[in-house]
């Protein structure tokens, strides 16, 4: 149980403080950032919490379920800050515009969400060559060539252990996806172009 929480916020733990560095960003609550990651984890984990409430059925999985959480947990914060500041000063504003900005968090929220899916597919590839294949042509962005010339290798030969690298990777995605958001493979299937295009 103790395990699989802590894979649990190994998991999800980027992609809440990405989203609550993005809304806090400028305010004083960025320094609370942690404090609320901890407080969003404590939400799913108690007895009644997210985690026993949760609908799988639900579209889009897990995703939104996340994100109300993490949205809430965001919002009482900063009703917390915003009546201490207006006690203290009340012509004072403790934050921008957050209600305005919704959307845009919801897009830095989603892209957190699409590189934790994907990290965790790369991290299922088990041919270590495939991995380092698949890290220099996206992460590192060189062409197919360029990672023949570095191994020194045919670029043909390089070009085919790509295609099979590619096609073990998509297959890990699925997976992963599948895991995440459970459905109709054709539905997966779709969710994956959806993250790689997030990232893209």
């Amino acid at each position: 149980k103790e395990a699989d929480r802590a894979a649990f916020v190994r998991q999800y733990g980027p992609v809440v403080r990405a989203y609550l560095r993005a809304r806090w960003r400028g305010s004083r609550l960025i320094q609370d950032v942690e404090d609320a990651t901890q407080e969003v984890f404590l939400d799913c984990f108690r007895q009644d919490g997210l985690l026993e409430t949760v609908d799988a059925d639900r579209a889009g999985g897990f995703r939104p379920f996340l994100y109300a959480a993490v949205r809430n947990v965001a919002r009482h914060a900063e009703t917390k800050t915003k009546r201490s500041k207006e006690r203290q000063s009340p012509d004072s504003k403790a934050f921008g515009d957050v209600a305005g900005r919704d959307e845009q968090l919801s897009q830095v929220f989603d892209k957190a969400w699409a590189l934790s899916v994907v990290q965790e597919a790369l991290r299922r590839v088990e041919d270590p060559c495939h991995v380092d294949l698949l890290r220099l042509r996206f992460h590192e962005g060189l062409p197919i060539r360029d990672i023949a010339a570095r191994w020194e290798e045919d670029p043909a030969r390089v070009h085919k252990a790509y295609r099979r690298a590619r096609q073990a990777y998509e297959a890990k995605l699925l997976e992963v996806v599948l895991n995440r958001q459970p459905g109709s493979r054709s539905a997966a299937v779709a969710e994956c172009k959806r993250l790689i295009a997030l990232l893209g």
